[in-house]
């Protein structure tokens, strides 16, 4: 076994990361559990490292799988250790250290009829990462992620994406100043409104679309809704004040790869 004690100084730093000031400063994060380091490694992610636990070997599930072009360190360690880098109560016995990527801009804006989700101010790790993984699903070129979103490098985040977060680009910034950009090449920003006049299955989603999904409780600010093109609705039959901020996303997204696919 490679790693035995807790108090080792690779596993505290390897612990860190589950607090997001370590994982800016190392710019790297944790993934947690076979099926996650599966689509990490399916995704030739840029891993630095993969842990398992000793006493139970390598998953059967990971065999095979690693990418010869890119070397990465395979570490055994004990239950403690596995217990100390995890966040979850039960954790598996497996996890890896992914150091970030730096997406660009341009790479979306470039995608001809590009479809992106834009999240500004989603505070709920759950609803960041339902996002991300619904967009996967449609087809989306992309995500950004606003100023005041939940970190997409948290434990719980990355869960909820259910490995999605390796399936598309994801572009981190202040959206006063990607969202203009994006307008100049013409794309088209459309968020919802309950007093919208236009439904969403009017509205045109063939063309290029950037999805602006505002904060669970307030929406999208006042700043982000100045540059906004159209306003849509979706509409609702029962009595239900509103939708949560990934449902209404997950709705939009598979209208807009309903119309793409006729």
């Amino acid at each position: 076994m490679d790693i035995v004690s807790p108090q080792n100084t690779r596993v505290k730093e390897w612990a860190q990361l589950l607090e997001k000031k370590h994982r800016t400063r190392q710019h790297k994060y944790i993934i947690e559990g076979i099926h996650l380091v599966q689509e990490a490694l399916r995704a030739g992610a840029d891993l630095e490292c993969i842990v398992y636990d000793g006493e139970q070997g390598v998953p059967v599930e990971l065999a095979g799988l690693e990418n010869p072009l890119k070397r990465v360190e395979w570490v055994s360690v004990s239950p403690a250790v596995i217990a100390k880098c995890t966040d979850t109560m039960t954790p598996q016995p497996i996890f890896a250290i992914v150091r970030k990527s730096k997406e660009s801009l341009q790479s979306l804006i470039a995608e001809p009829q590009g479809l992106v989700v834009v999240l500004d101010g989603v505070q709920d790790p759950g609803n960041v990462g339902t996002i991300i993984r619904s967009a996967d699903a449609a087809g989306a070129a992309g995500v950004v992620l606003g100023a005041g979103c939940a970190d997409v490098y948290n434990p719980k985040t990355i869960r909820s994406t259910m490995g999605s977060l390796f399936h598309l680009p994801i572009v981190e910034g202040e959206l006063q100043s990607l969202l203009p950009e994006a307008k100049a090449a013409g794309v088209r920003l459309v968020s919802t409104s309950l007093q919208a006049a236009y439904s969403c299955y009017s509205y045109d989603f063939t063309q290029p679309v950037w999805l602006v999904i505002g904060n669970e409780g307030k929406g999208i600010s006042d700043t982000t809704a100045q540059l906004v093109d159209d306003a849509i609705t979706i509409p609702m039959q029962g009595q239900a004040e509103s939708l949560n901020a990934a449902m209404a996303a997950t709705i939009l997204l598979f209208e807009a790869m309903r119309q793409r696919m006729v």
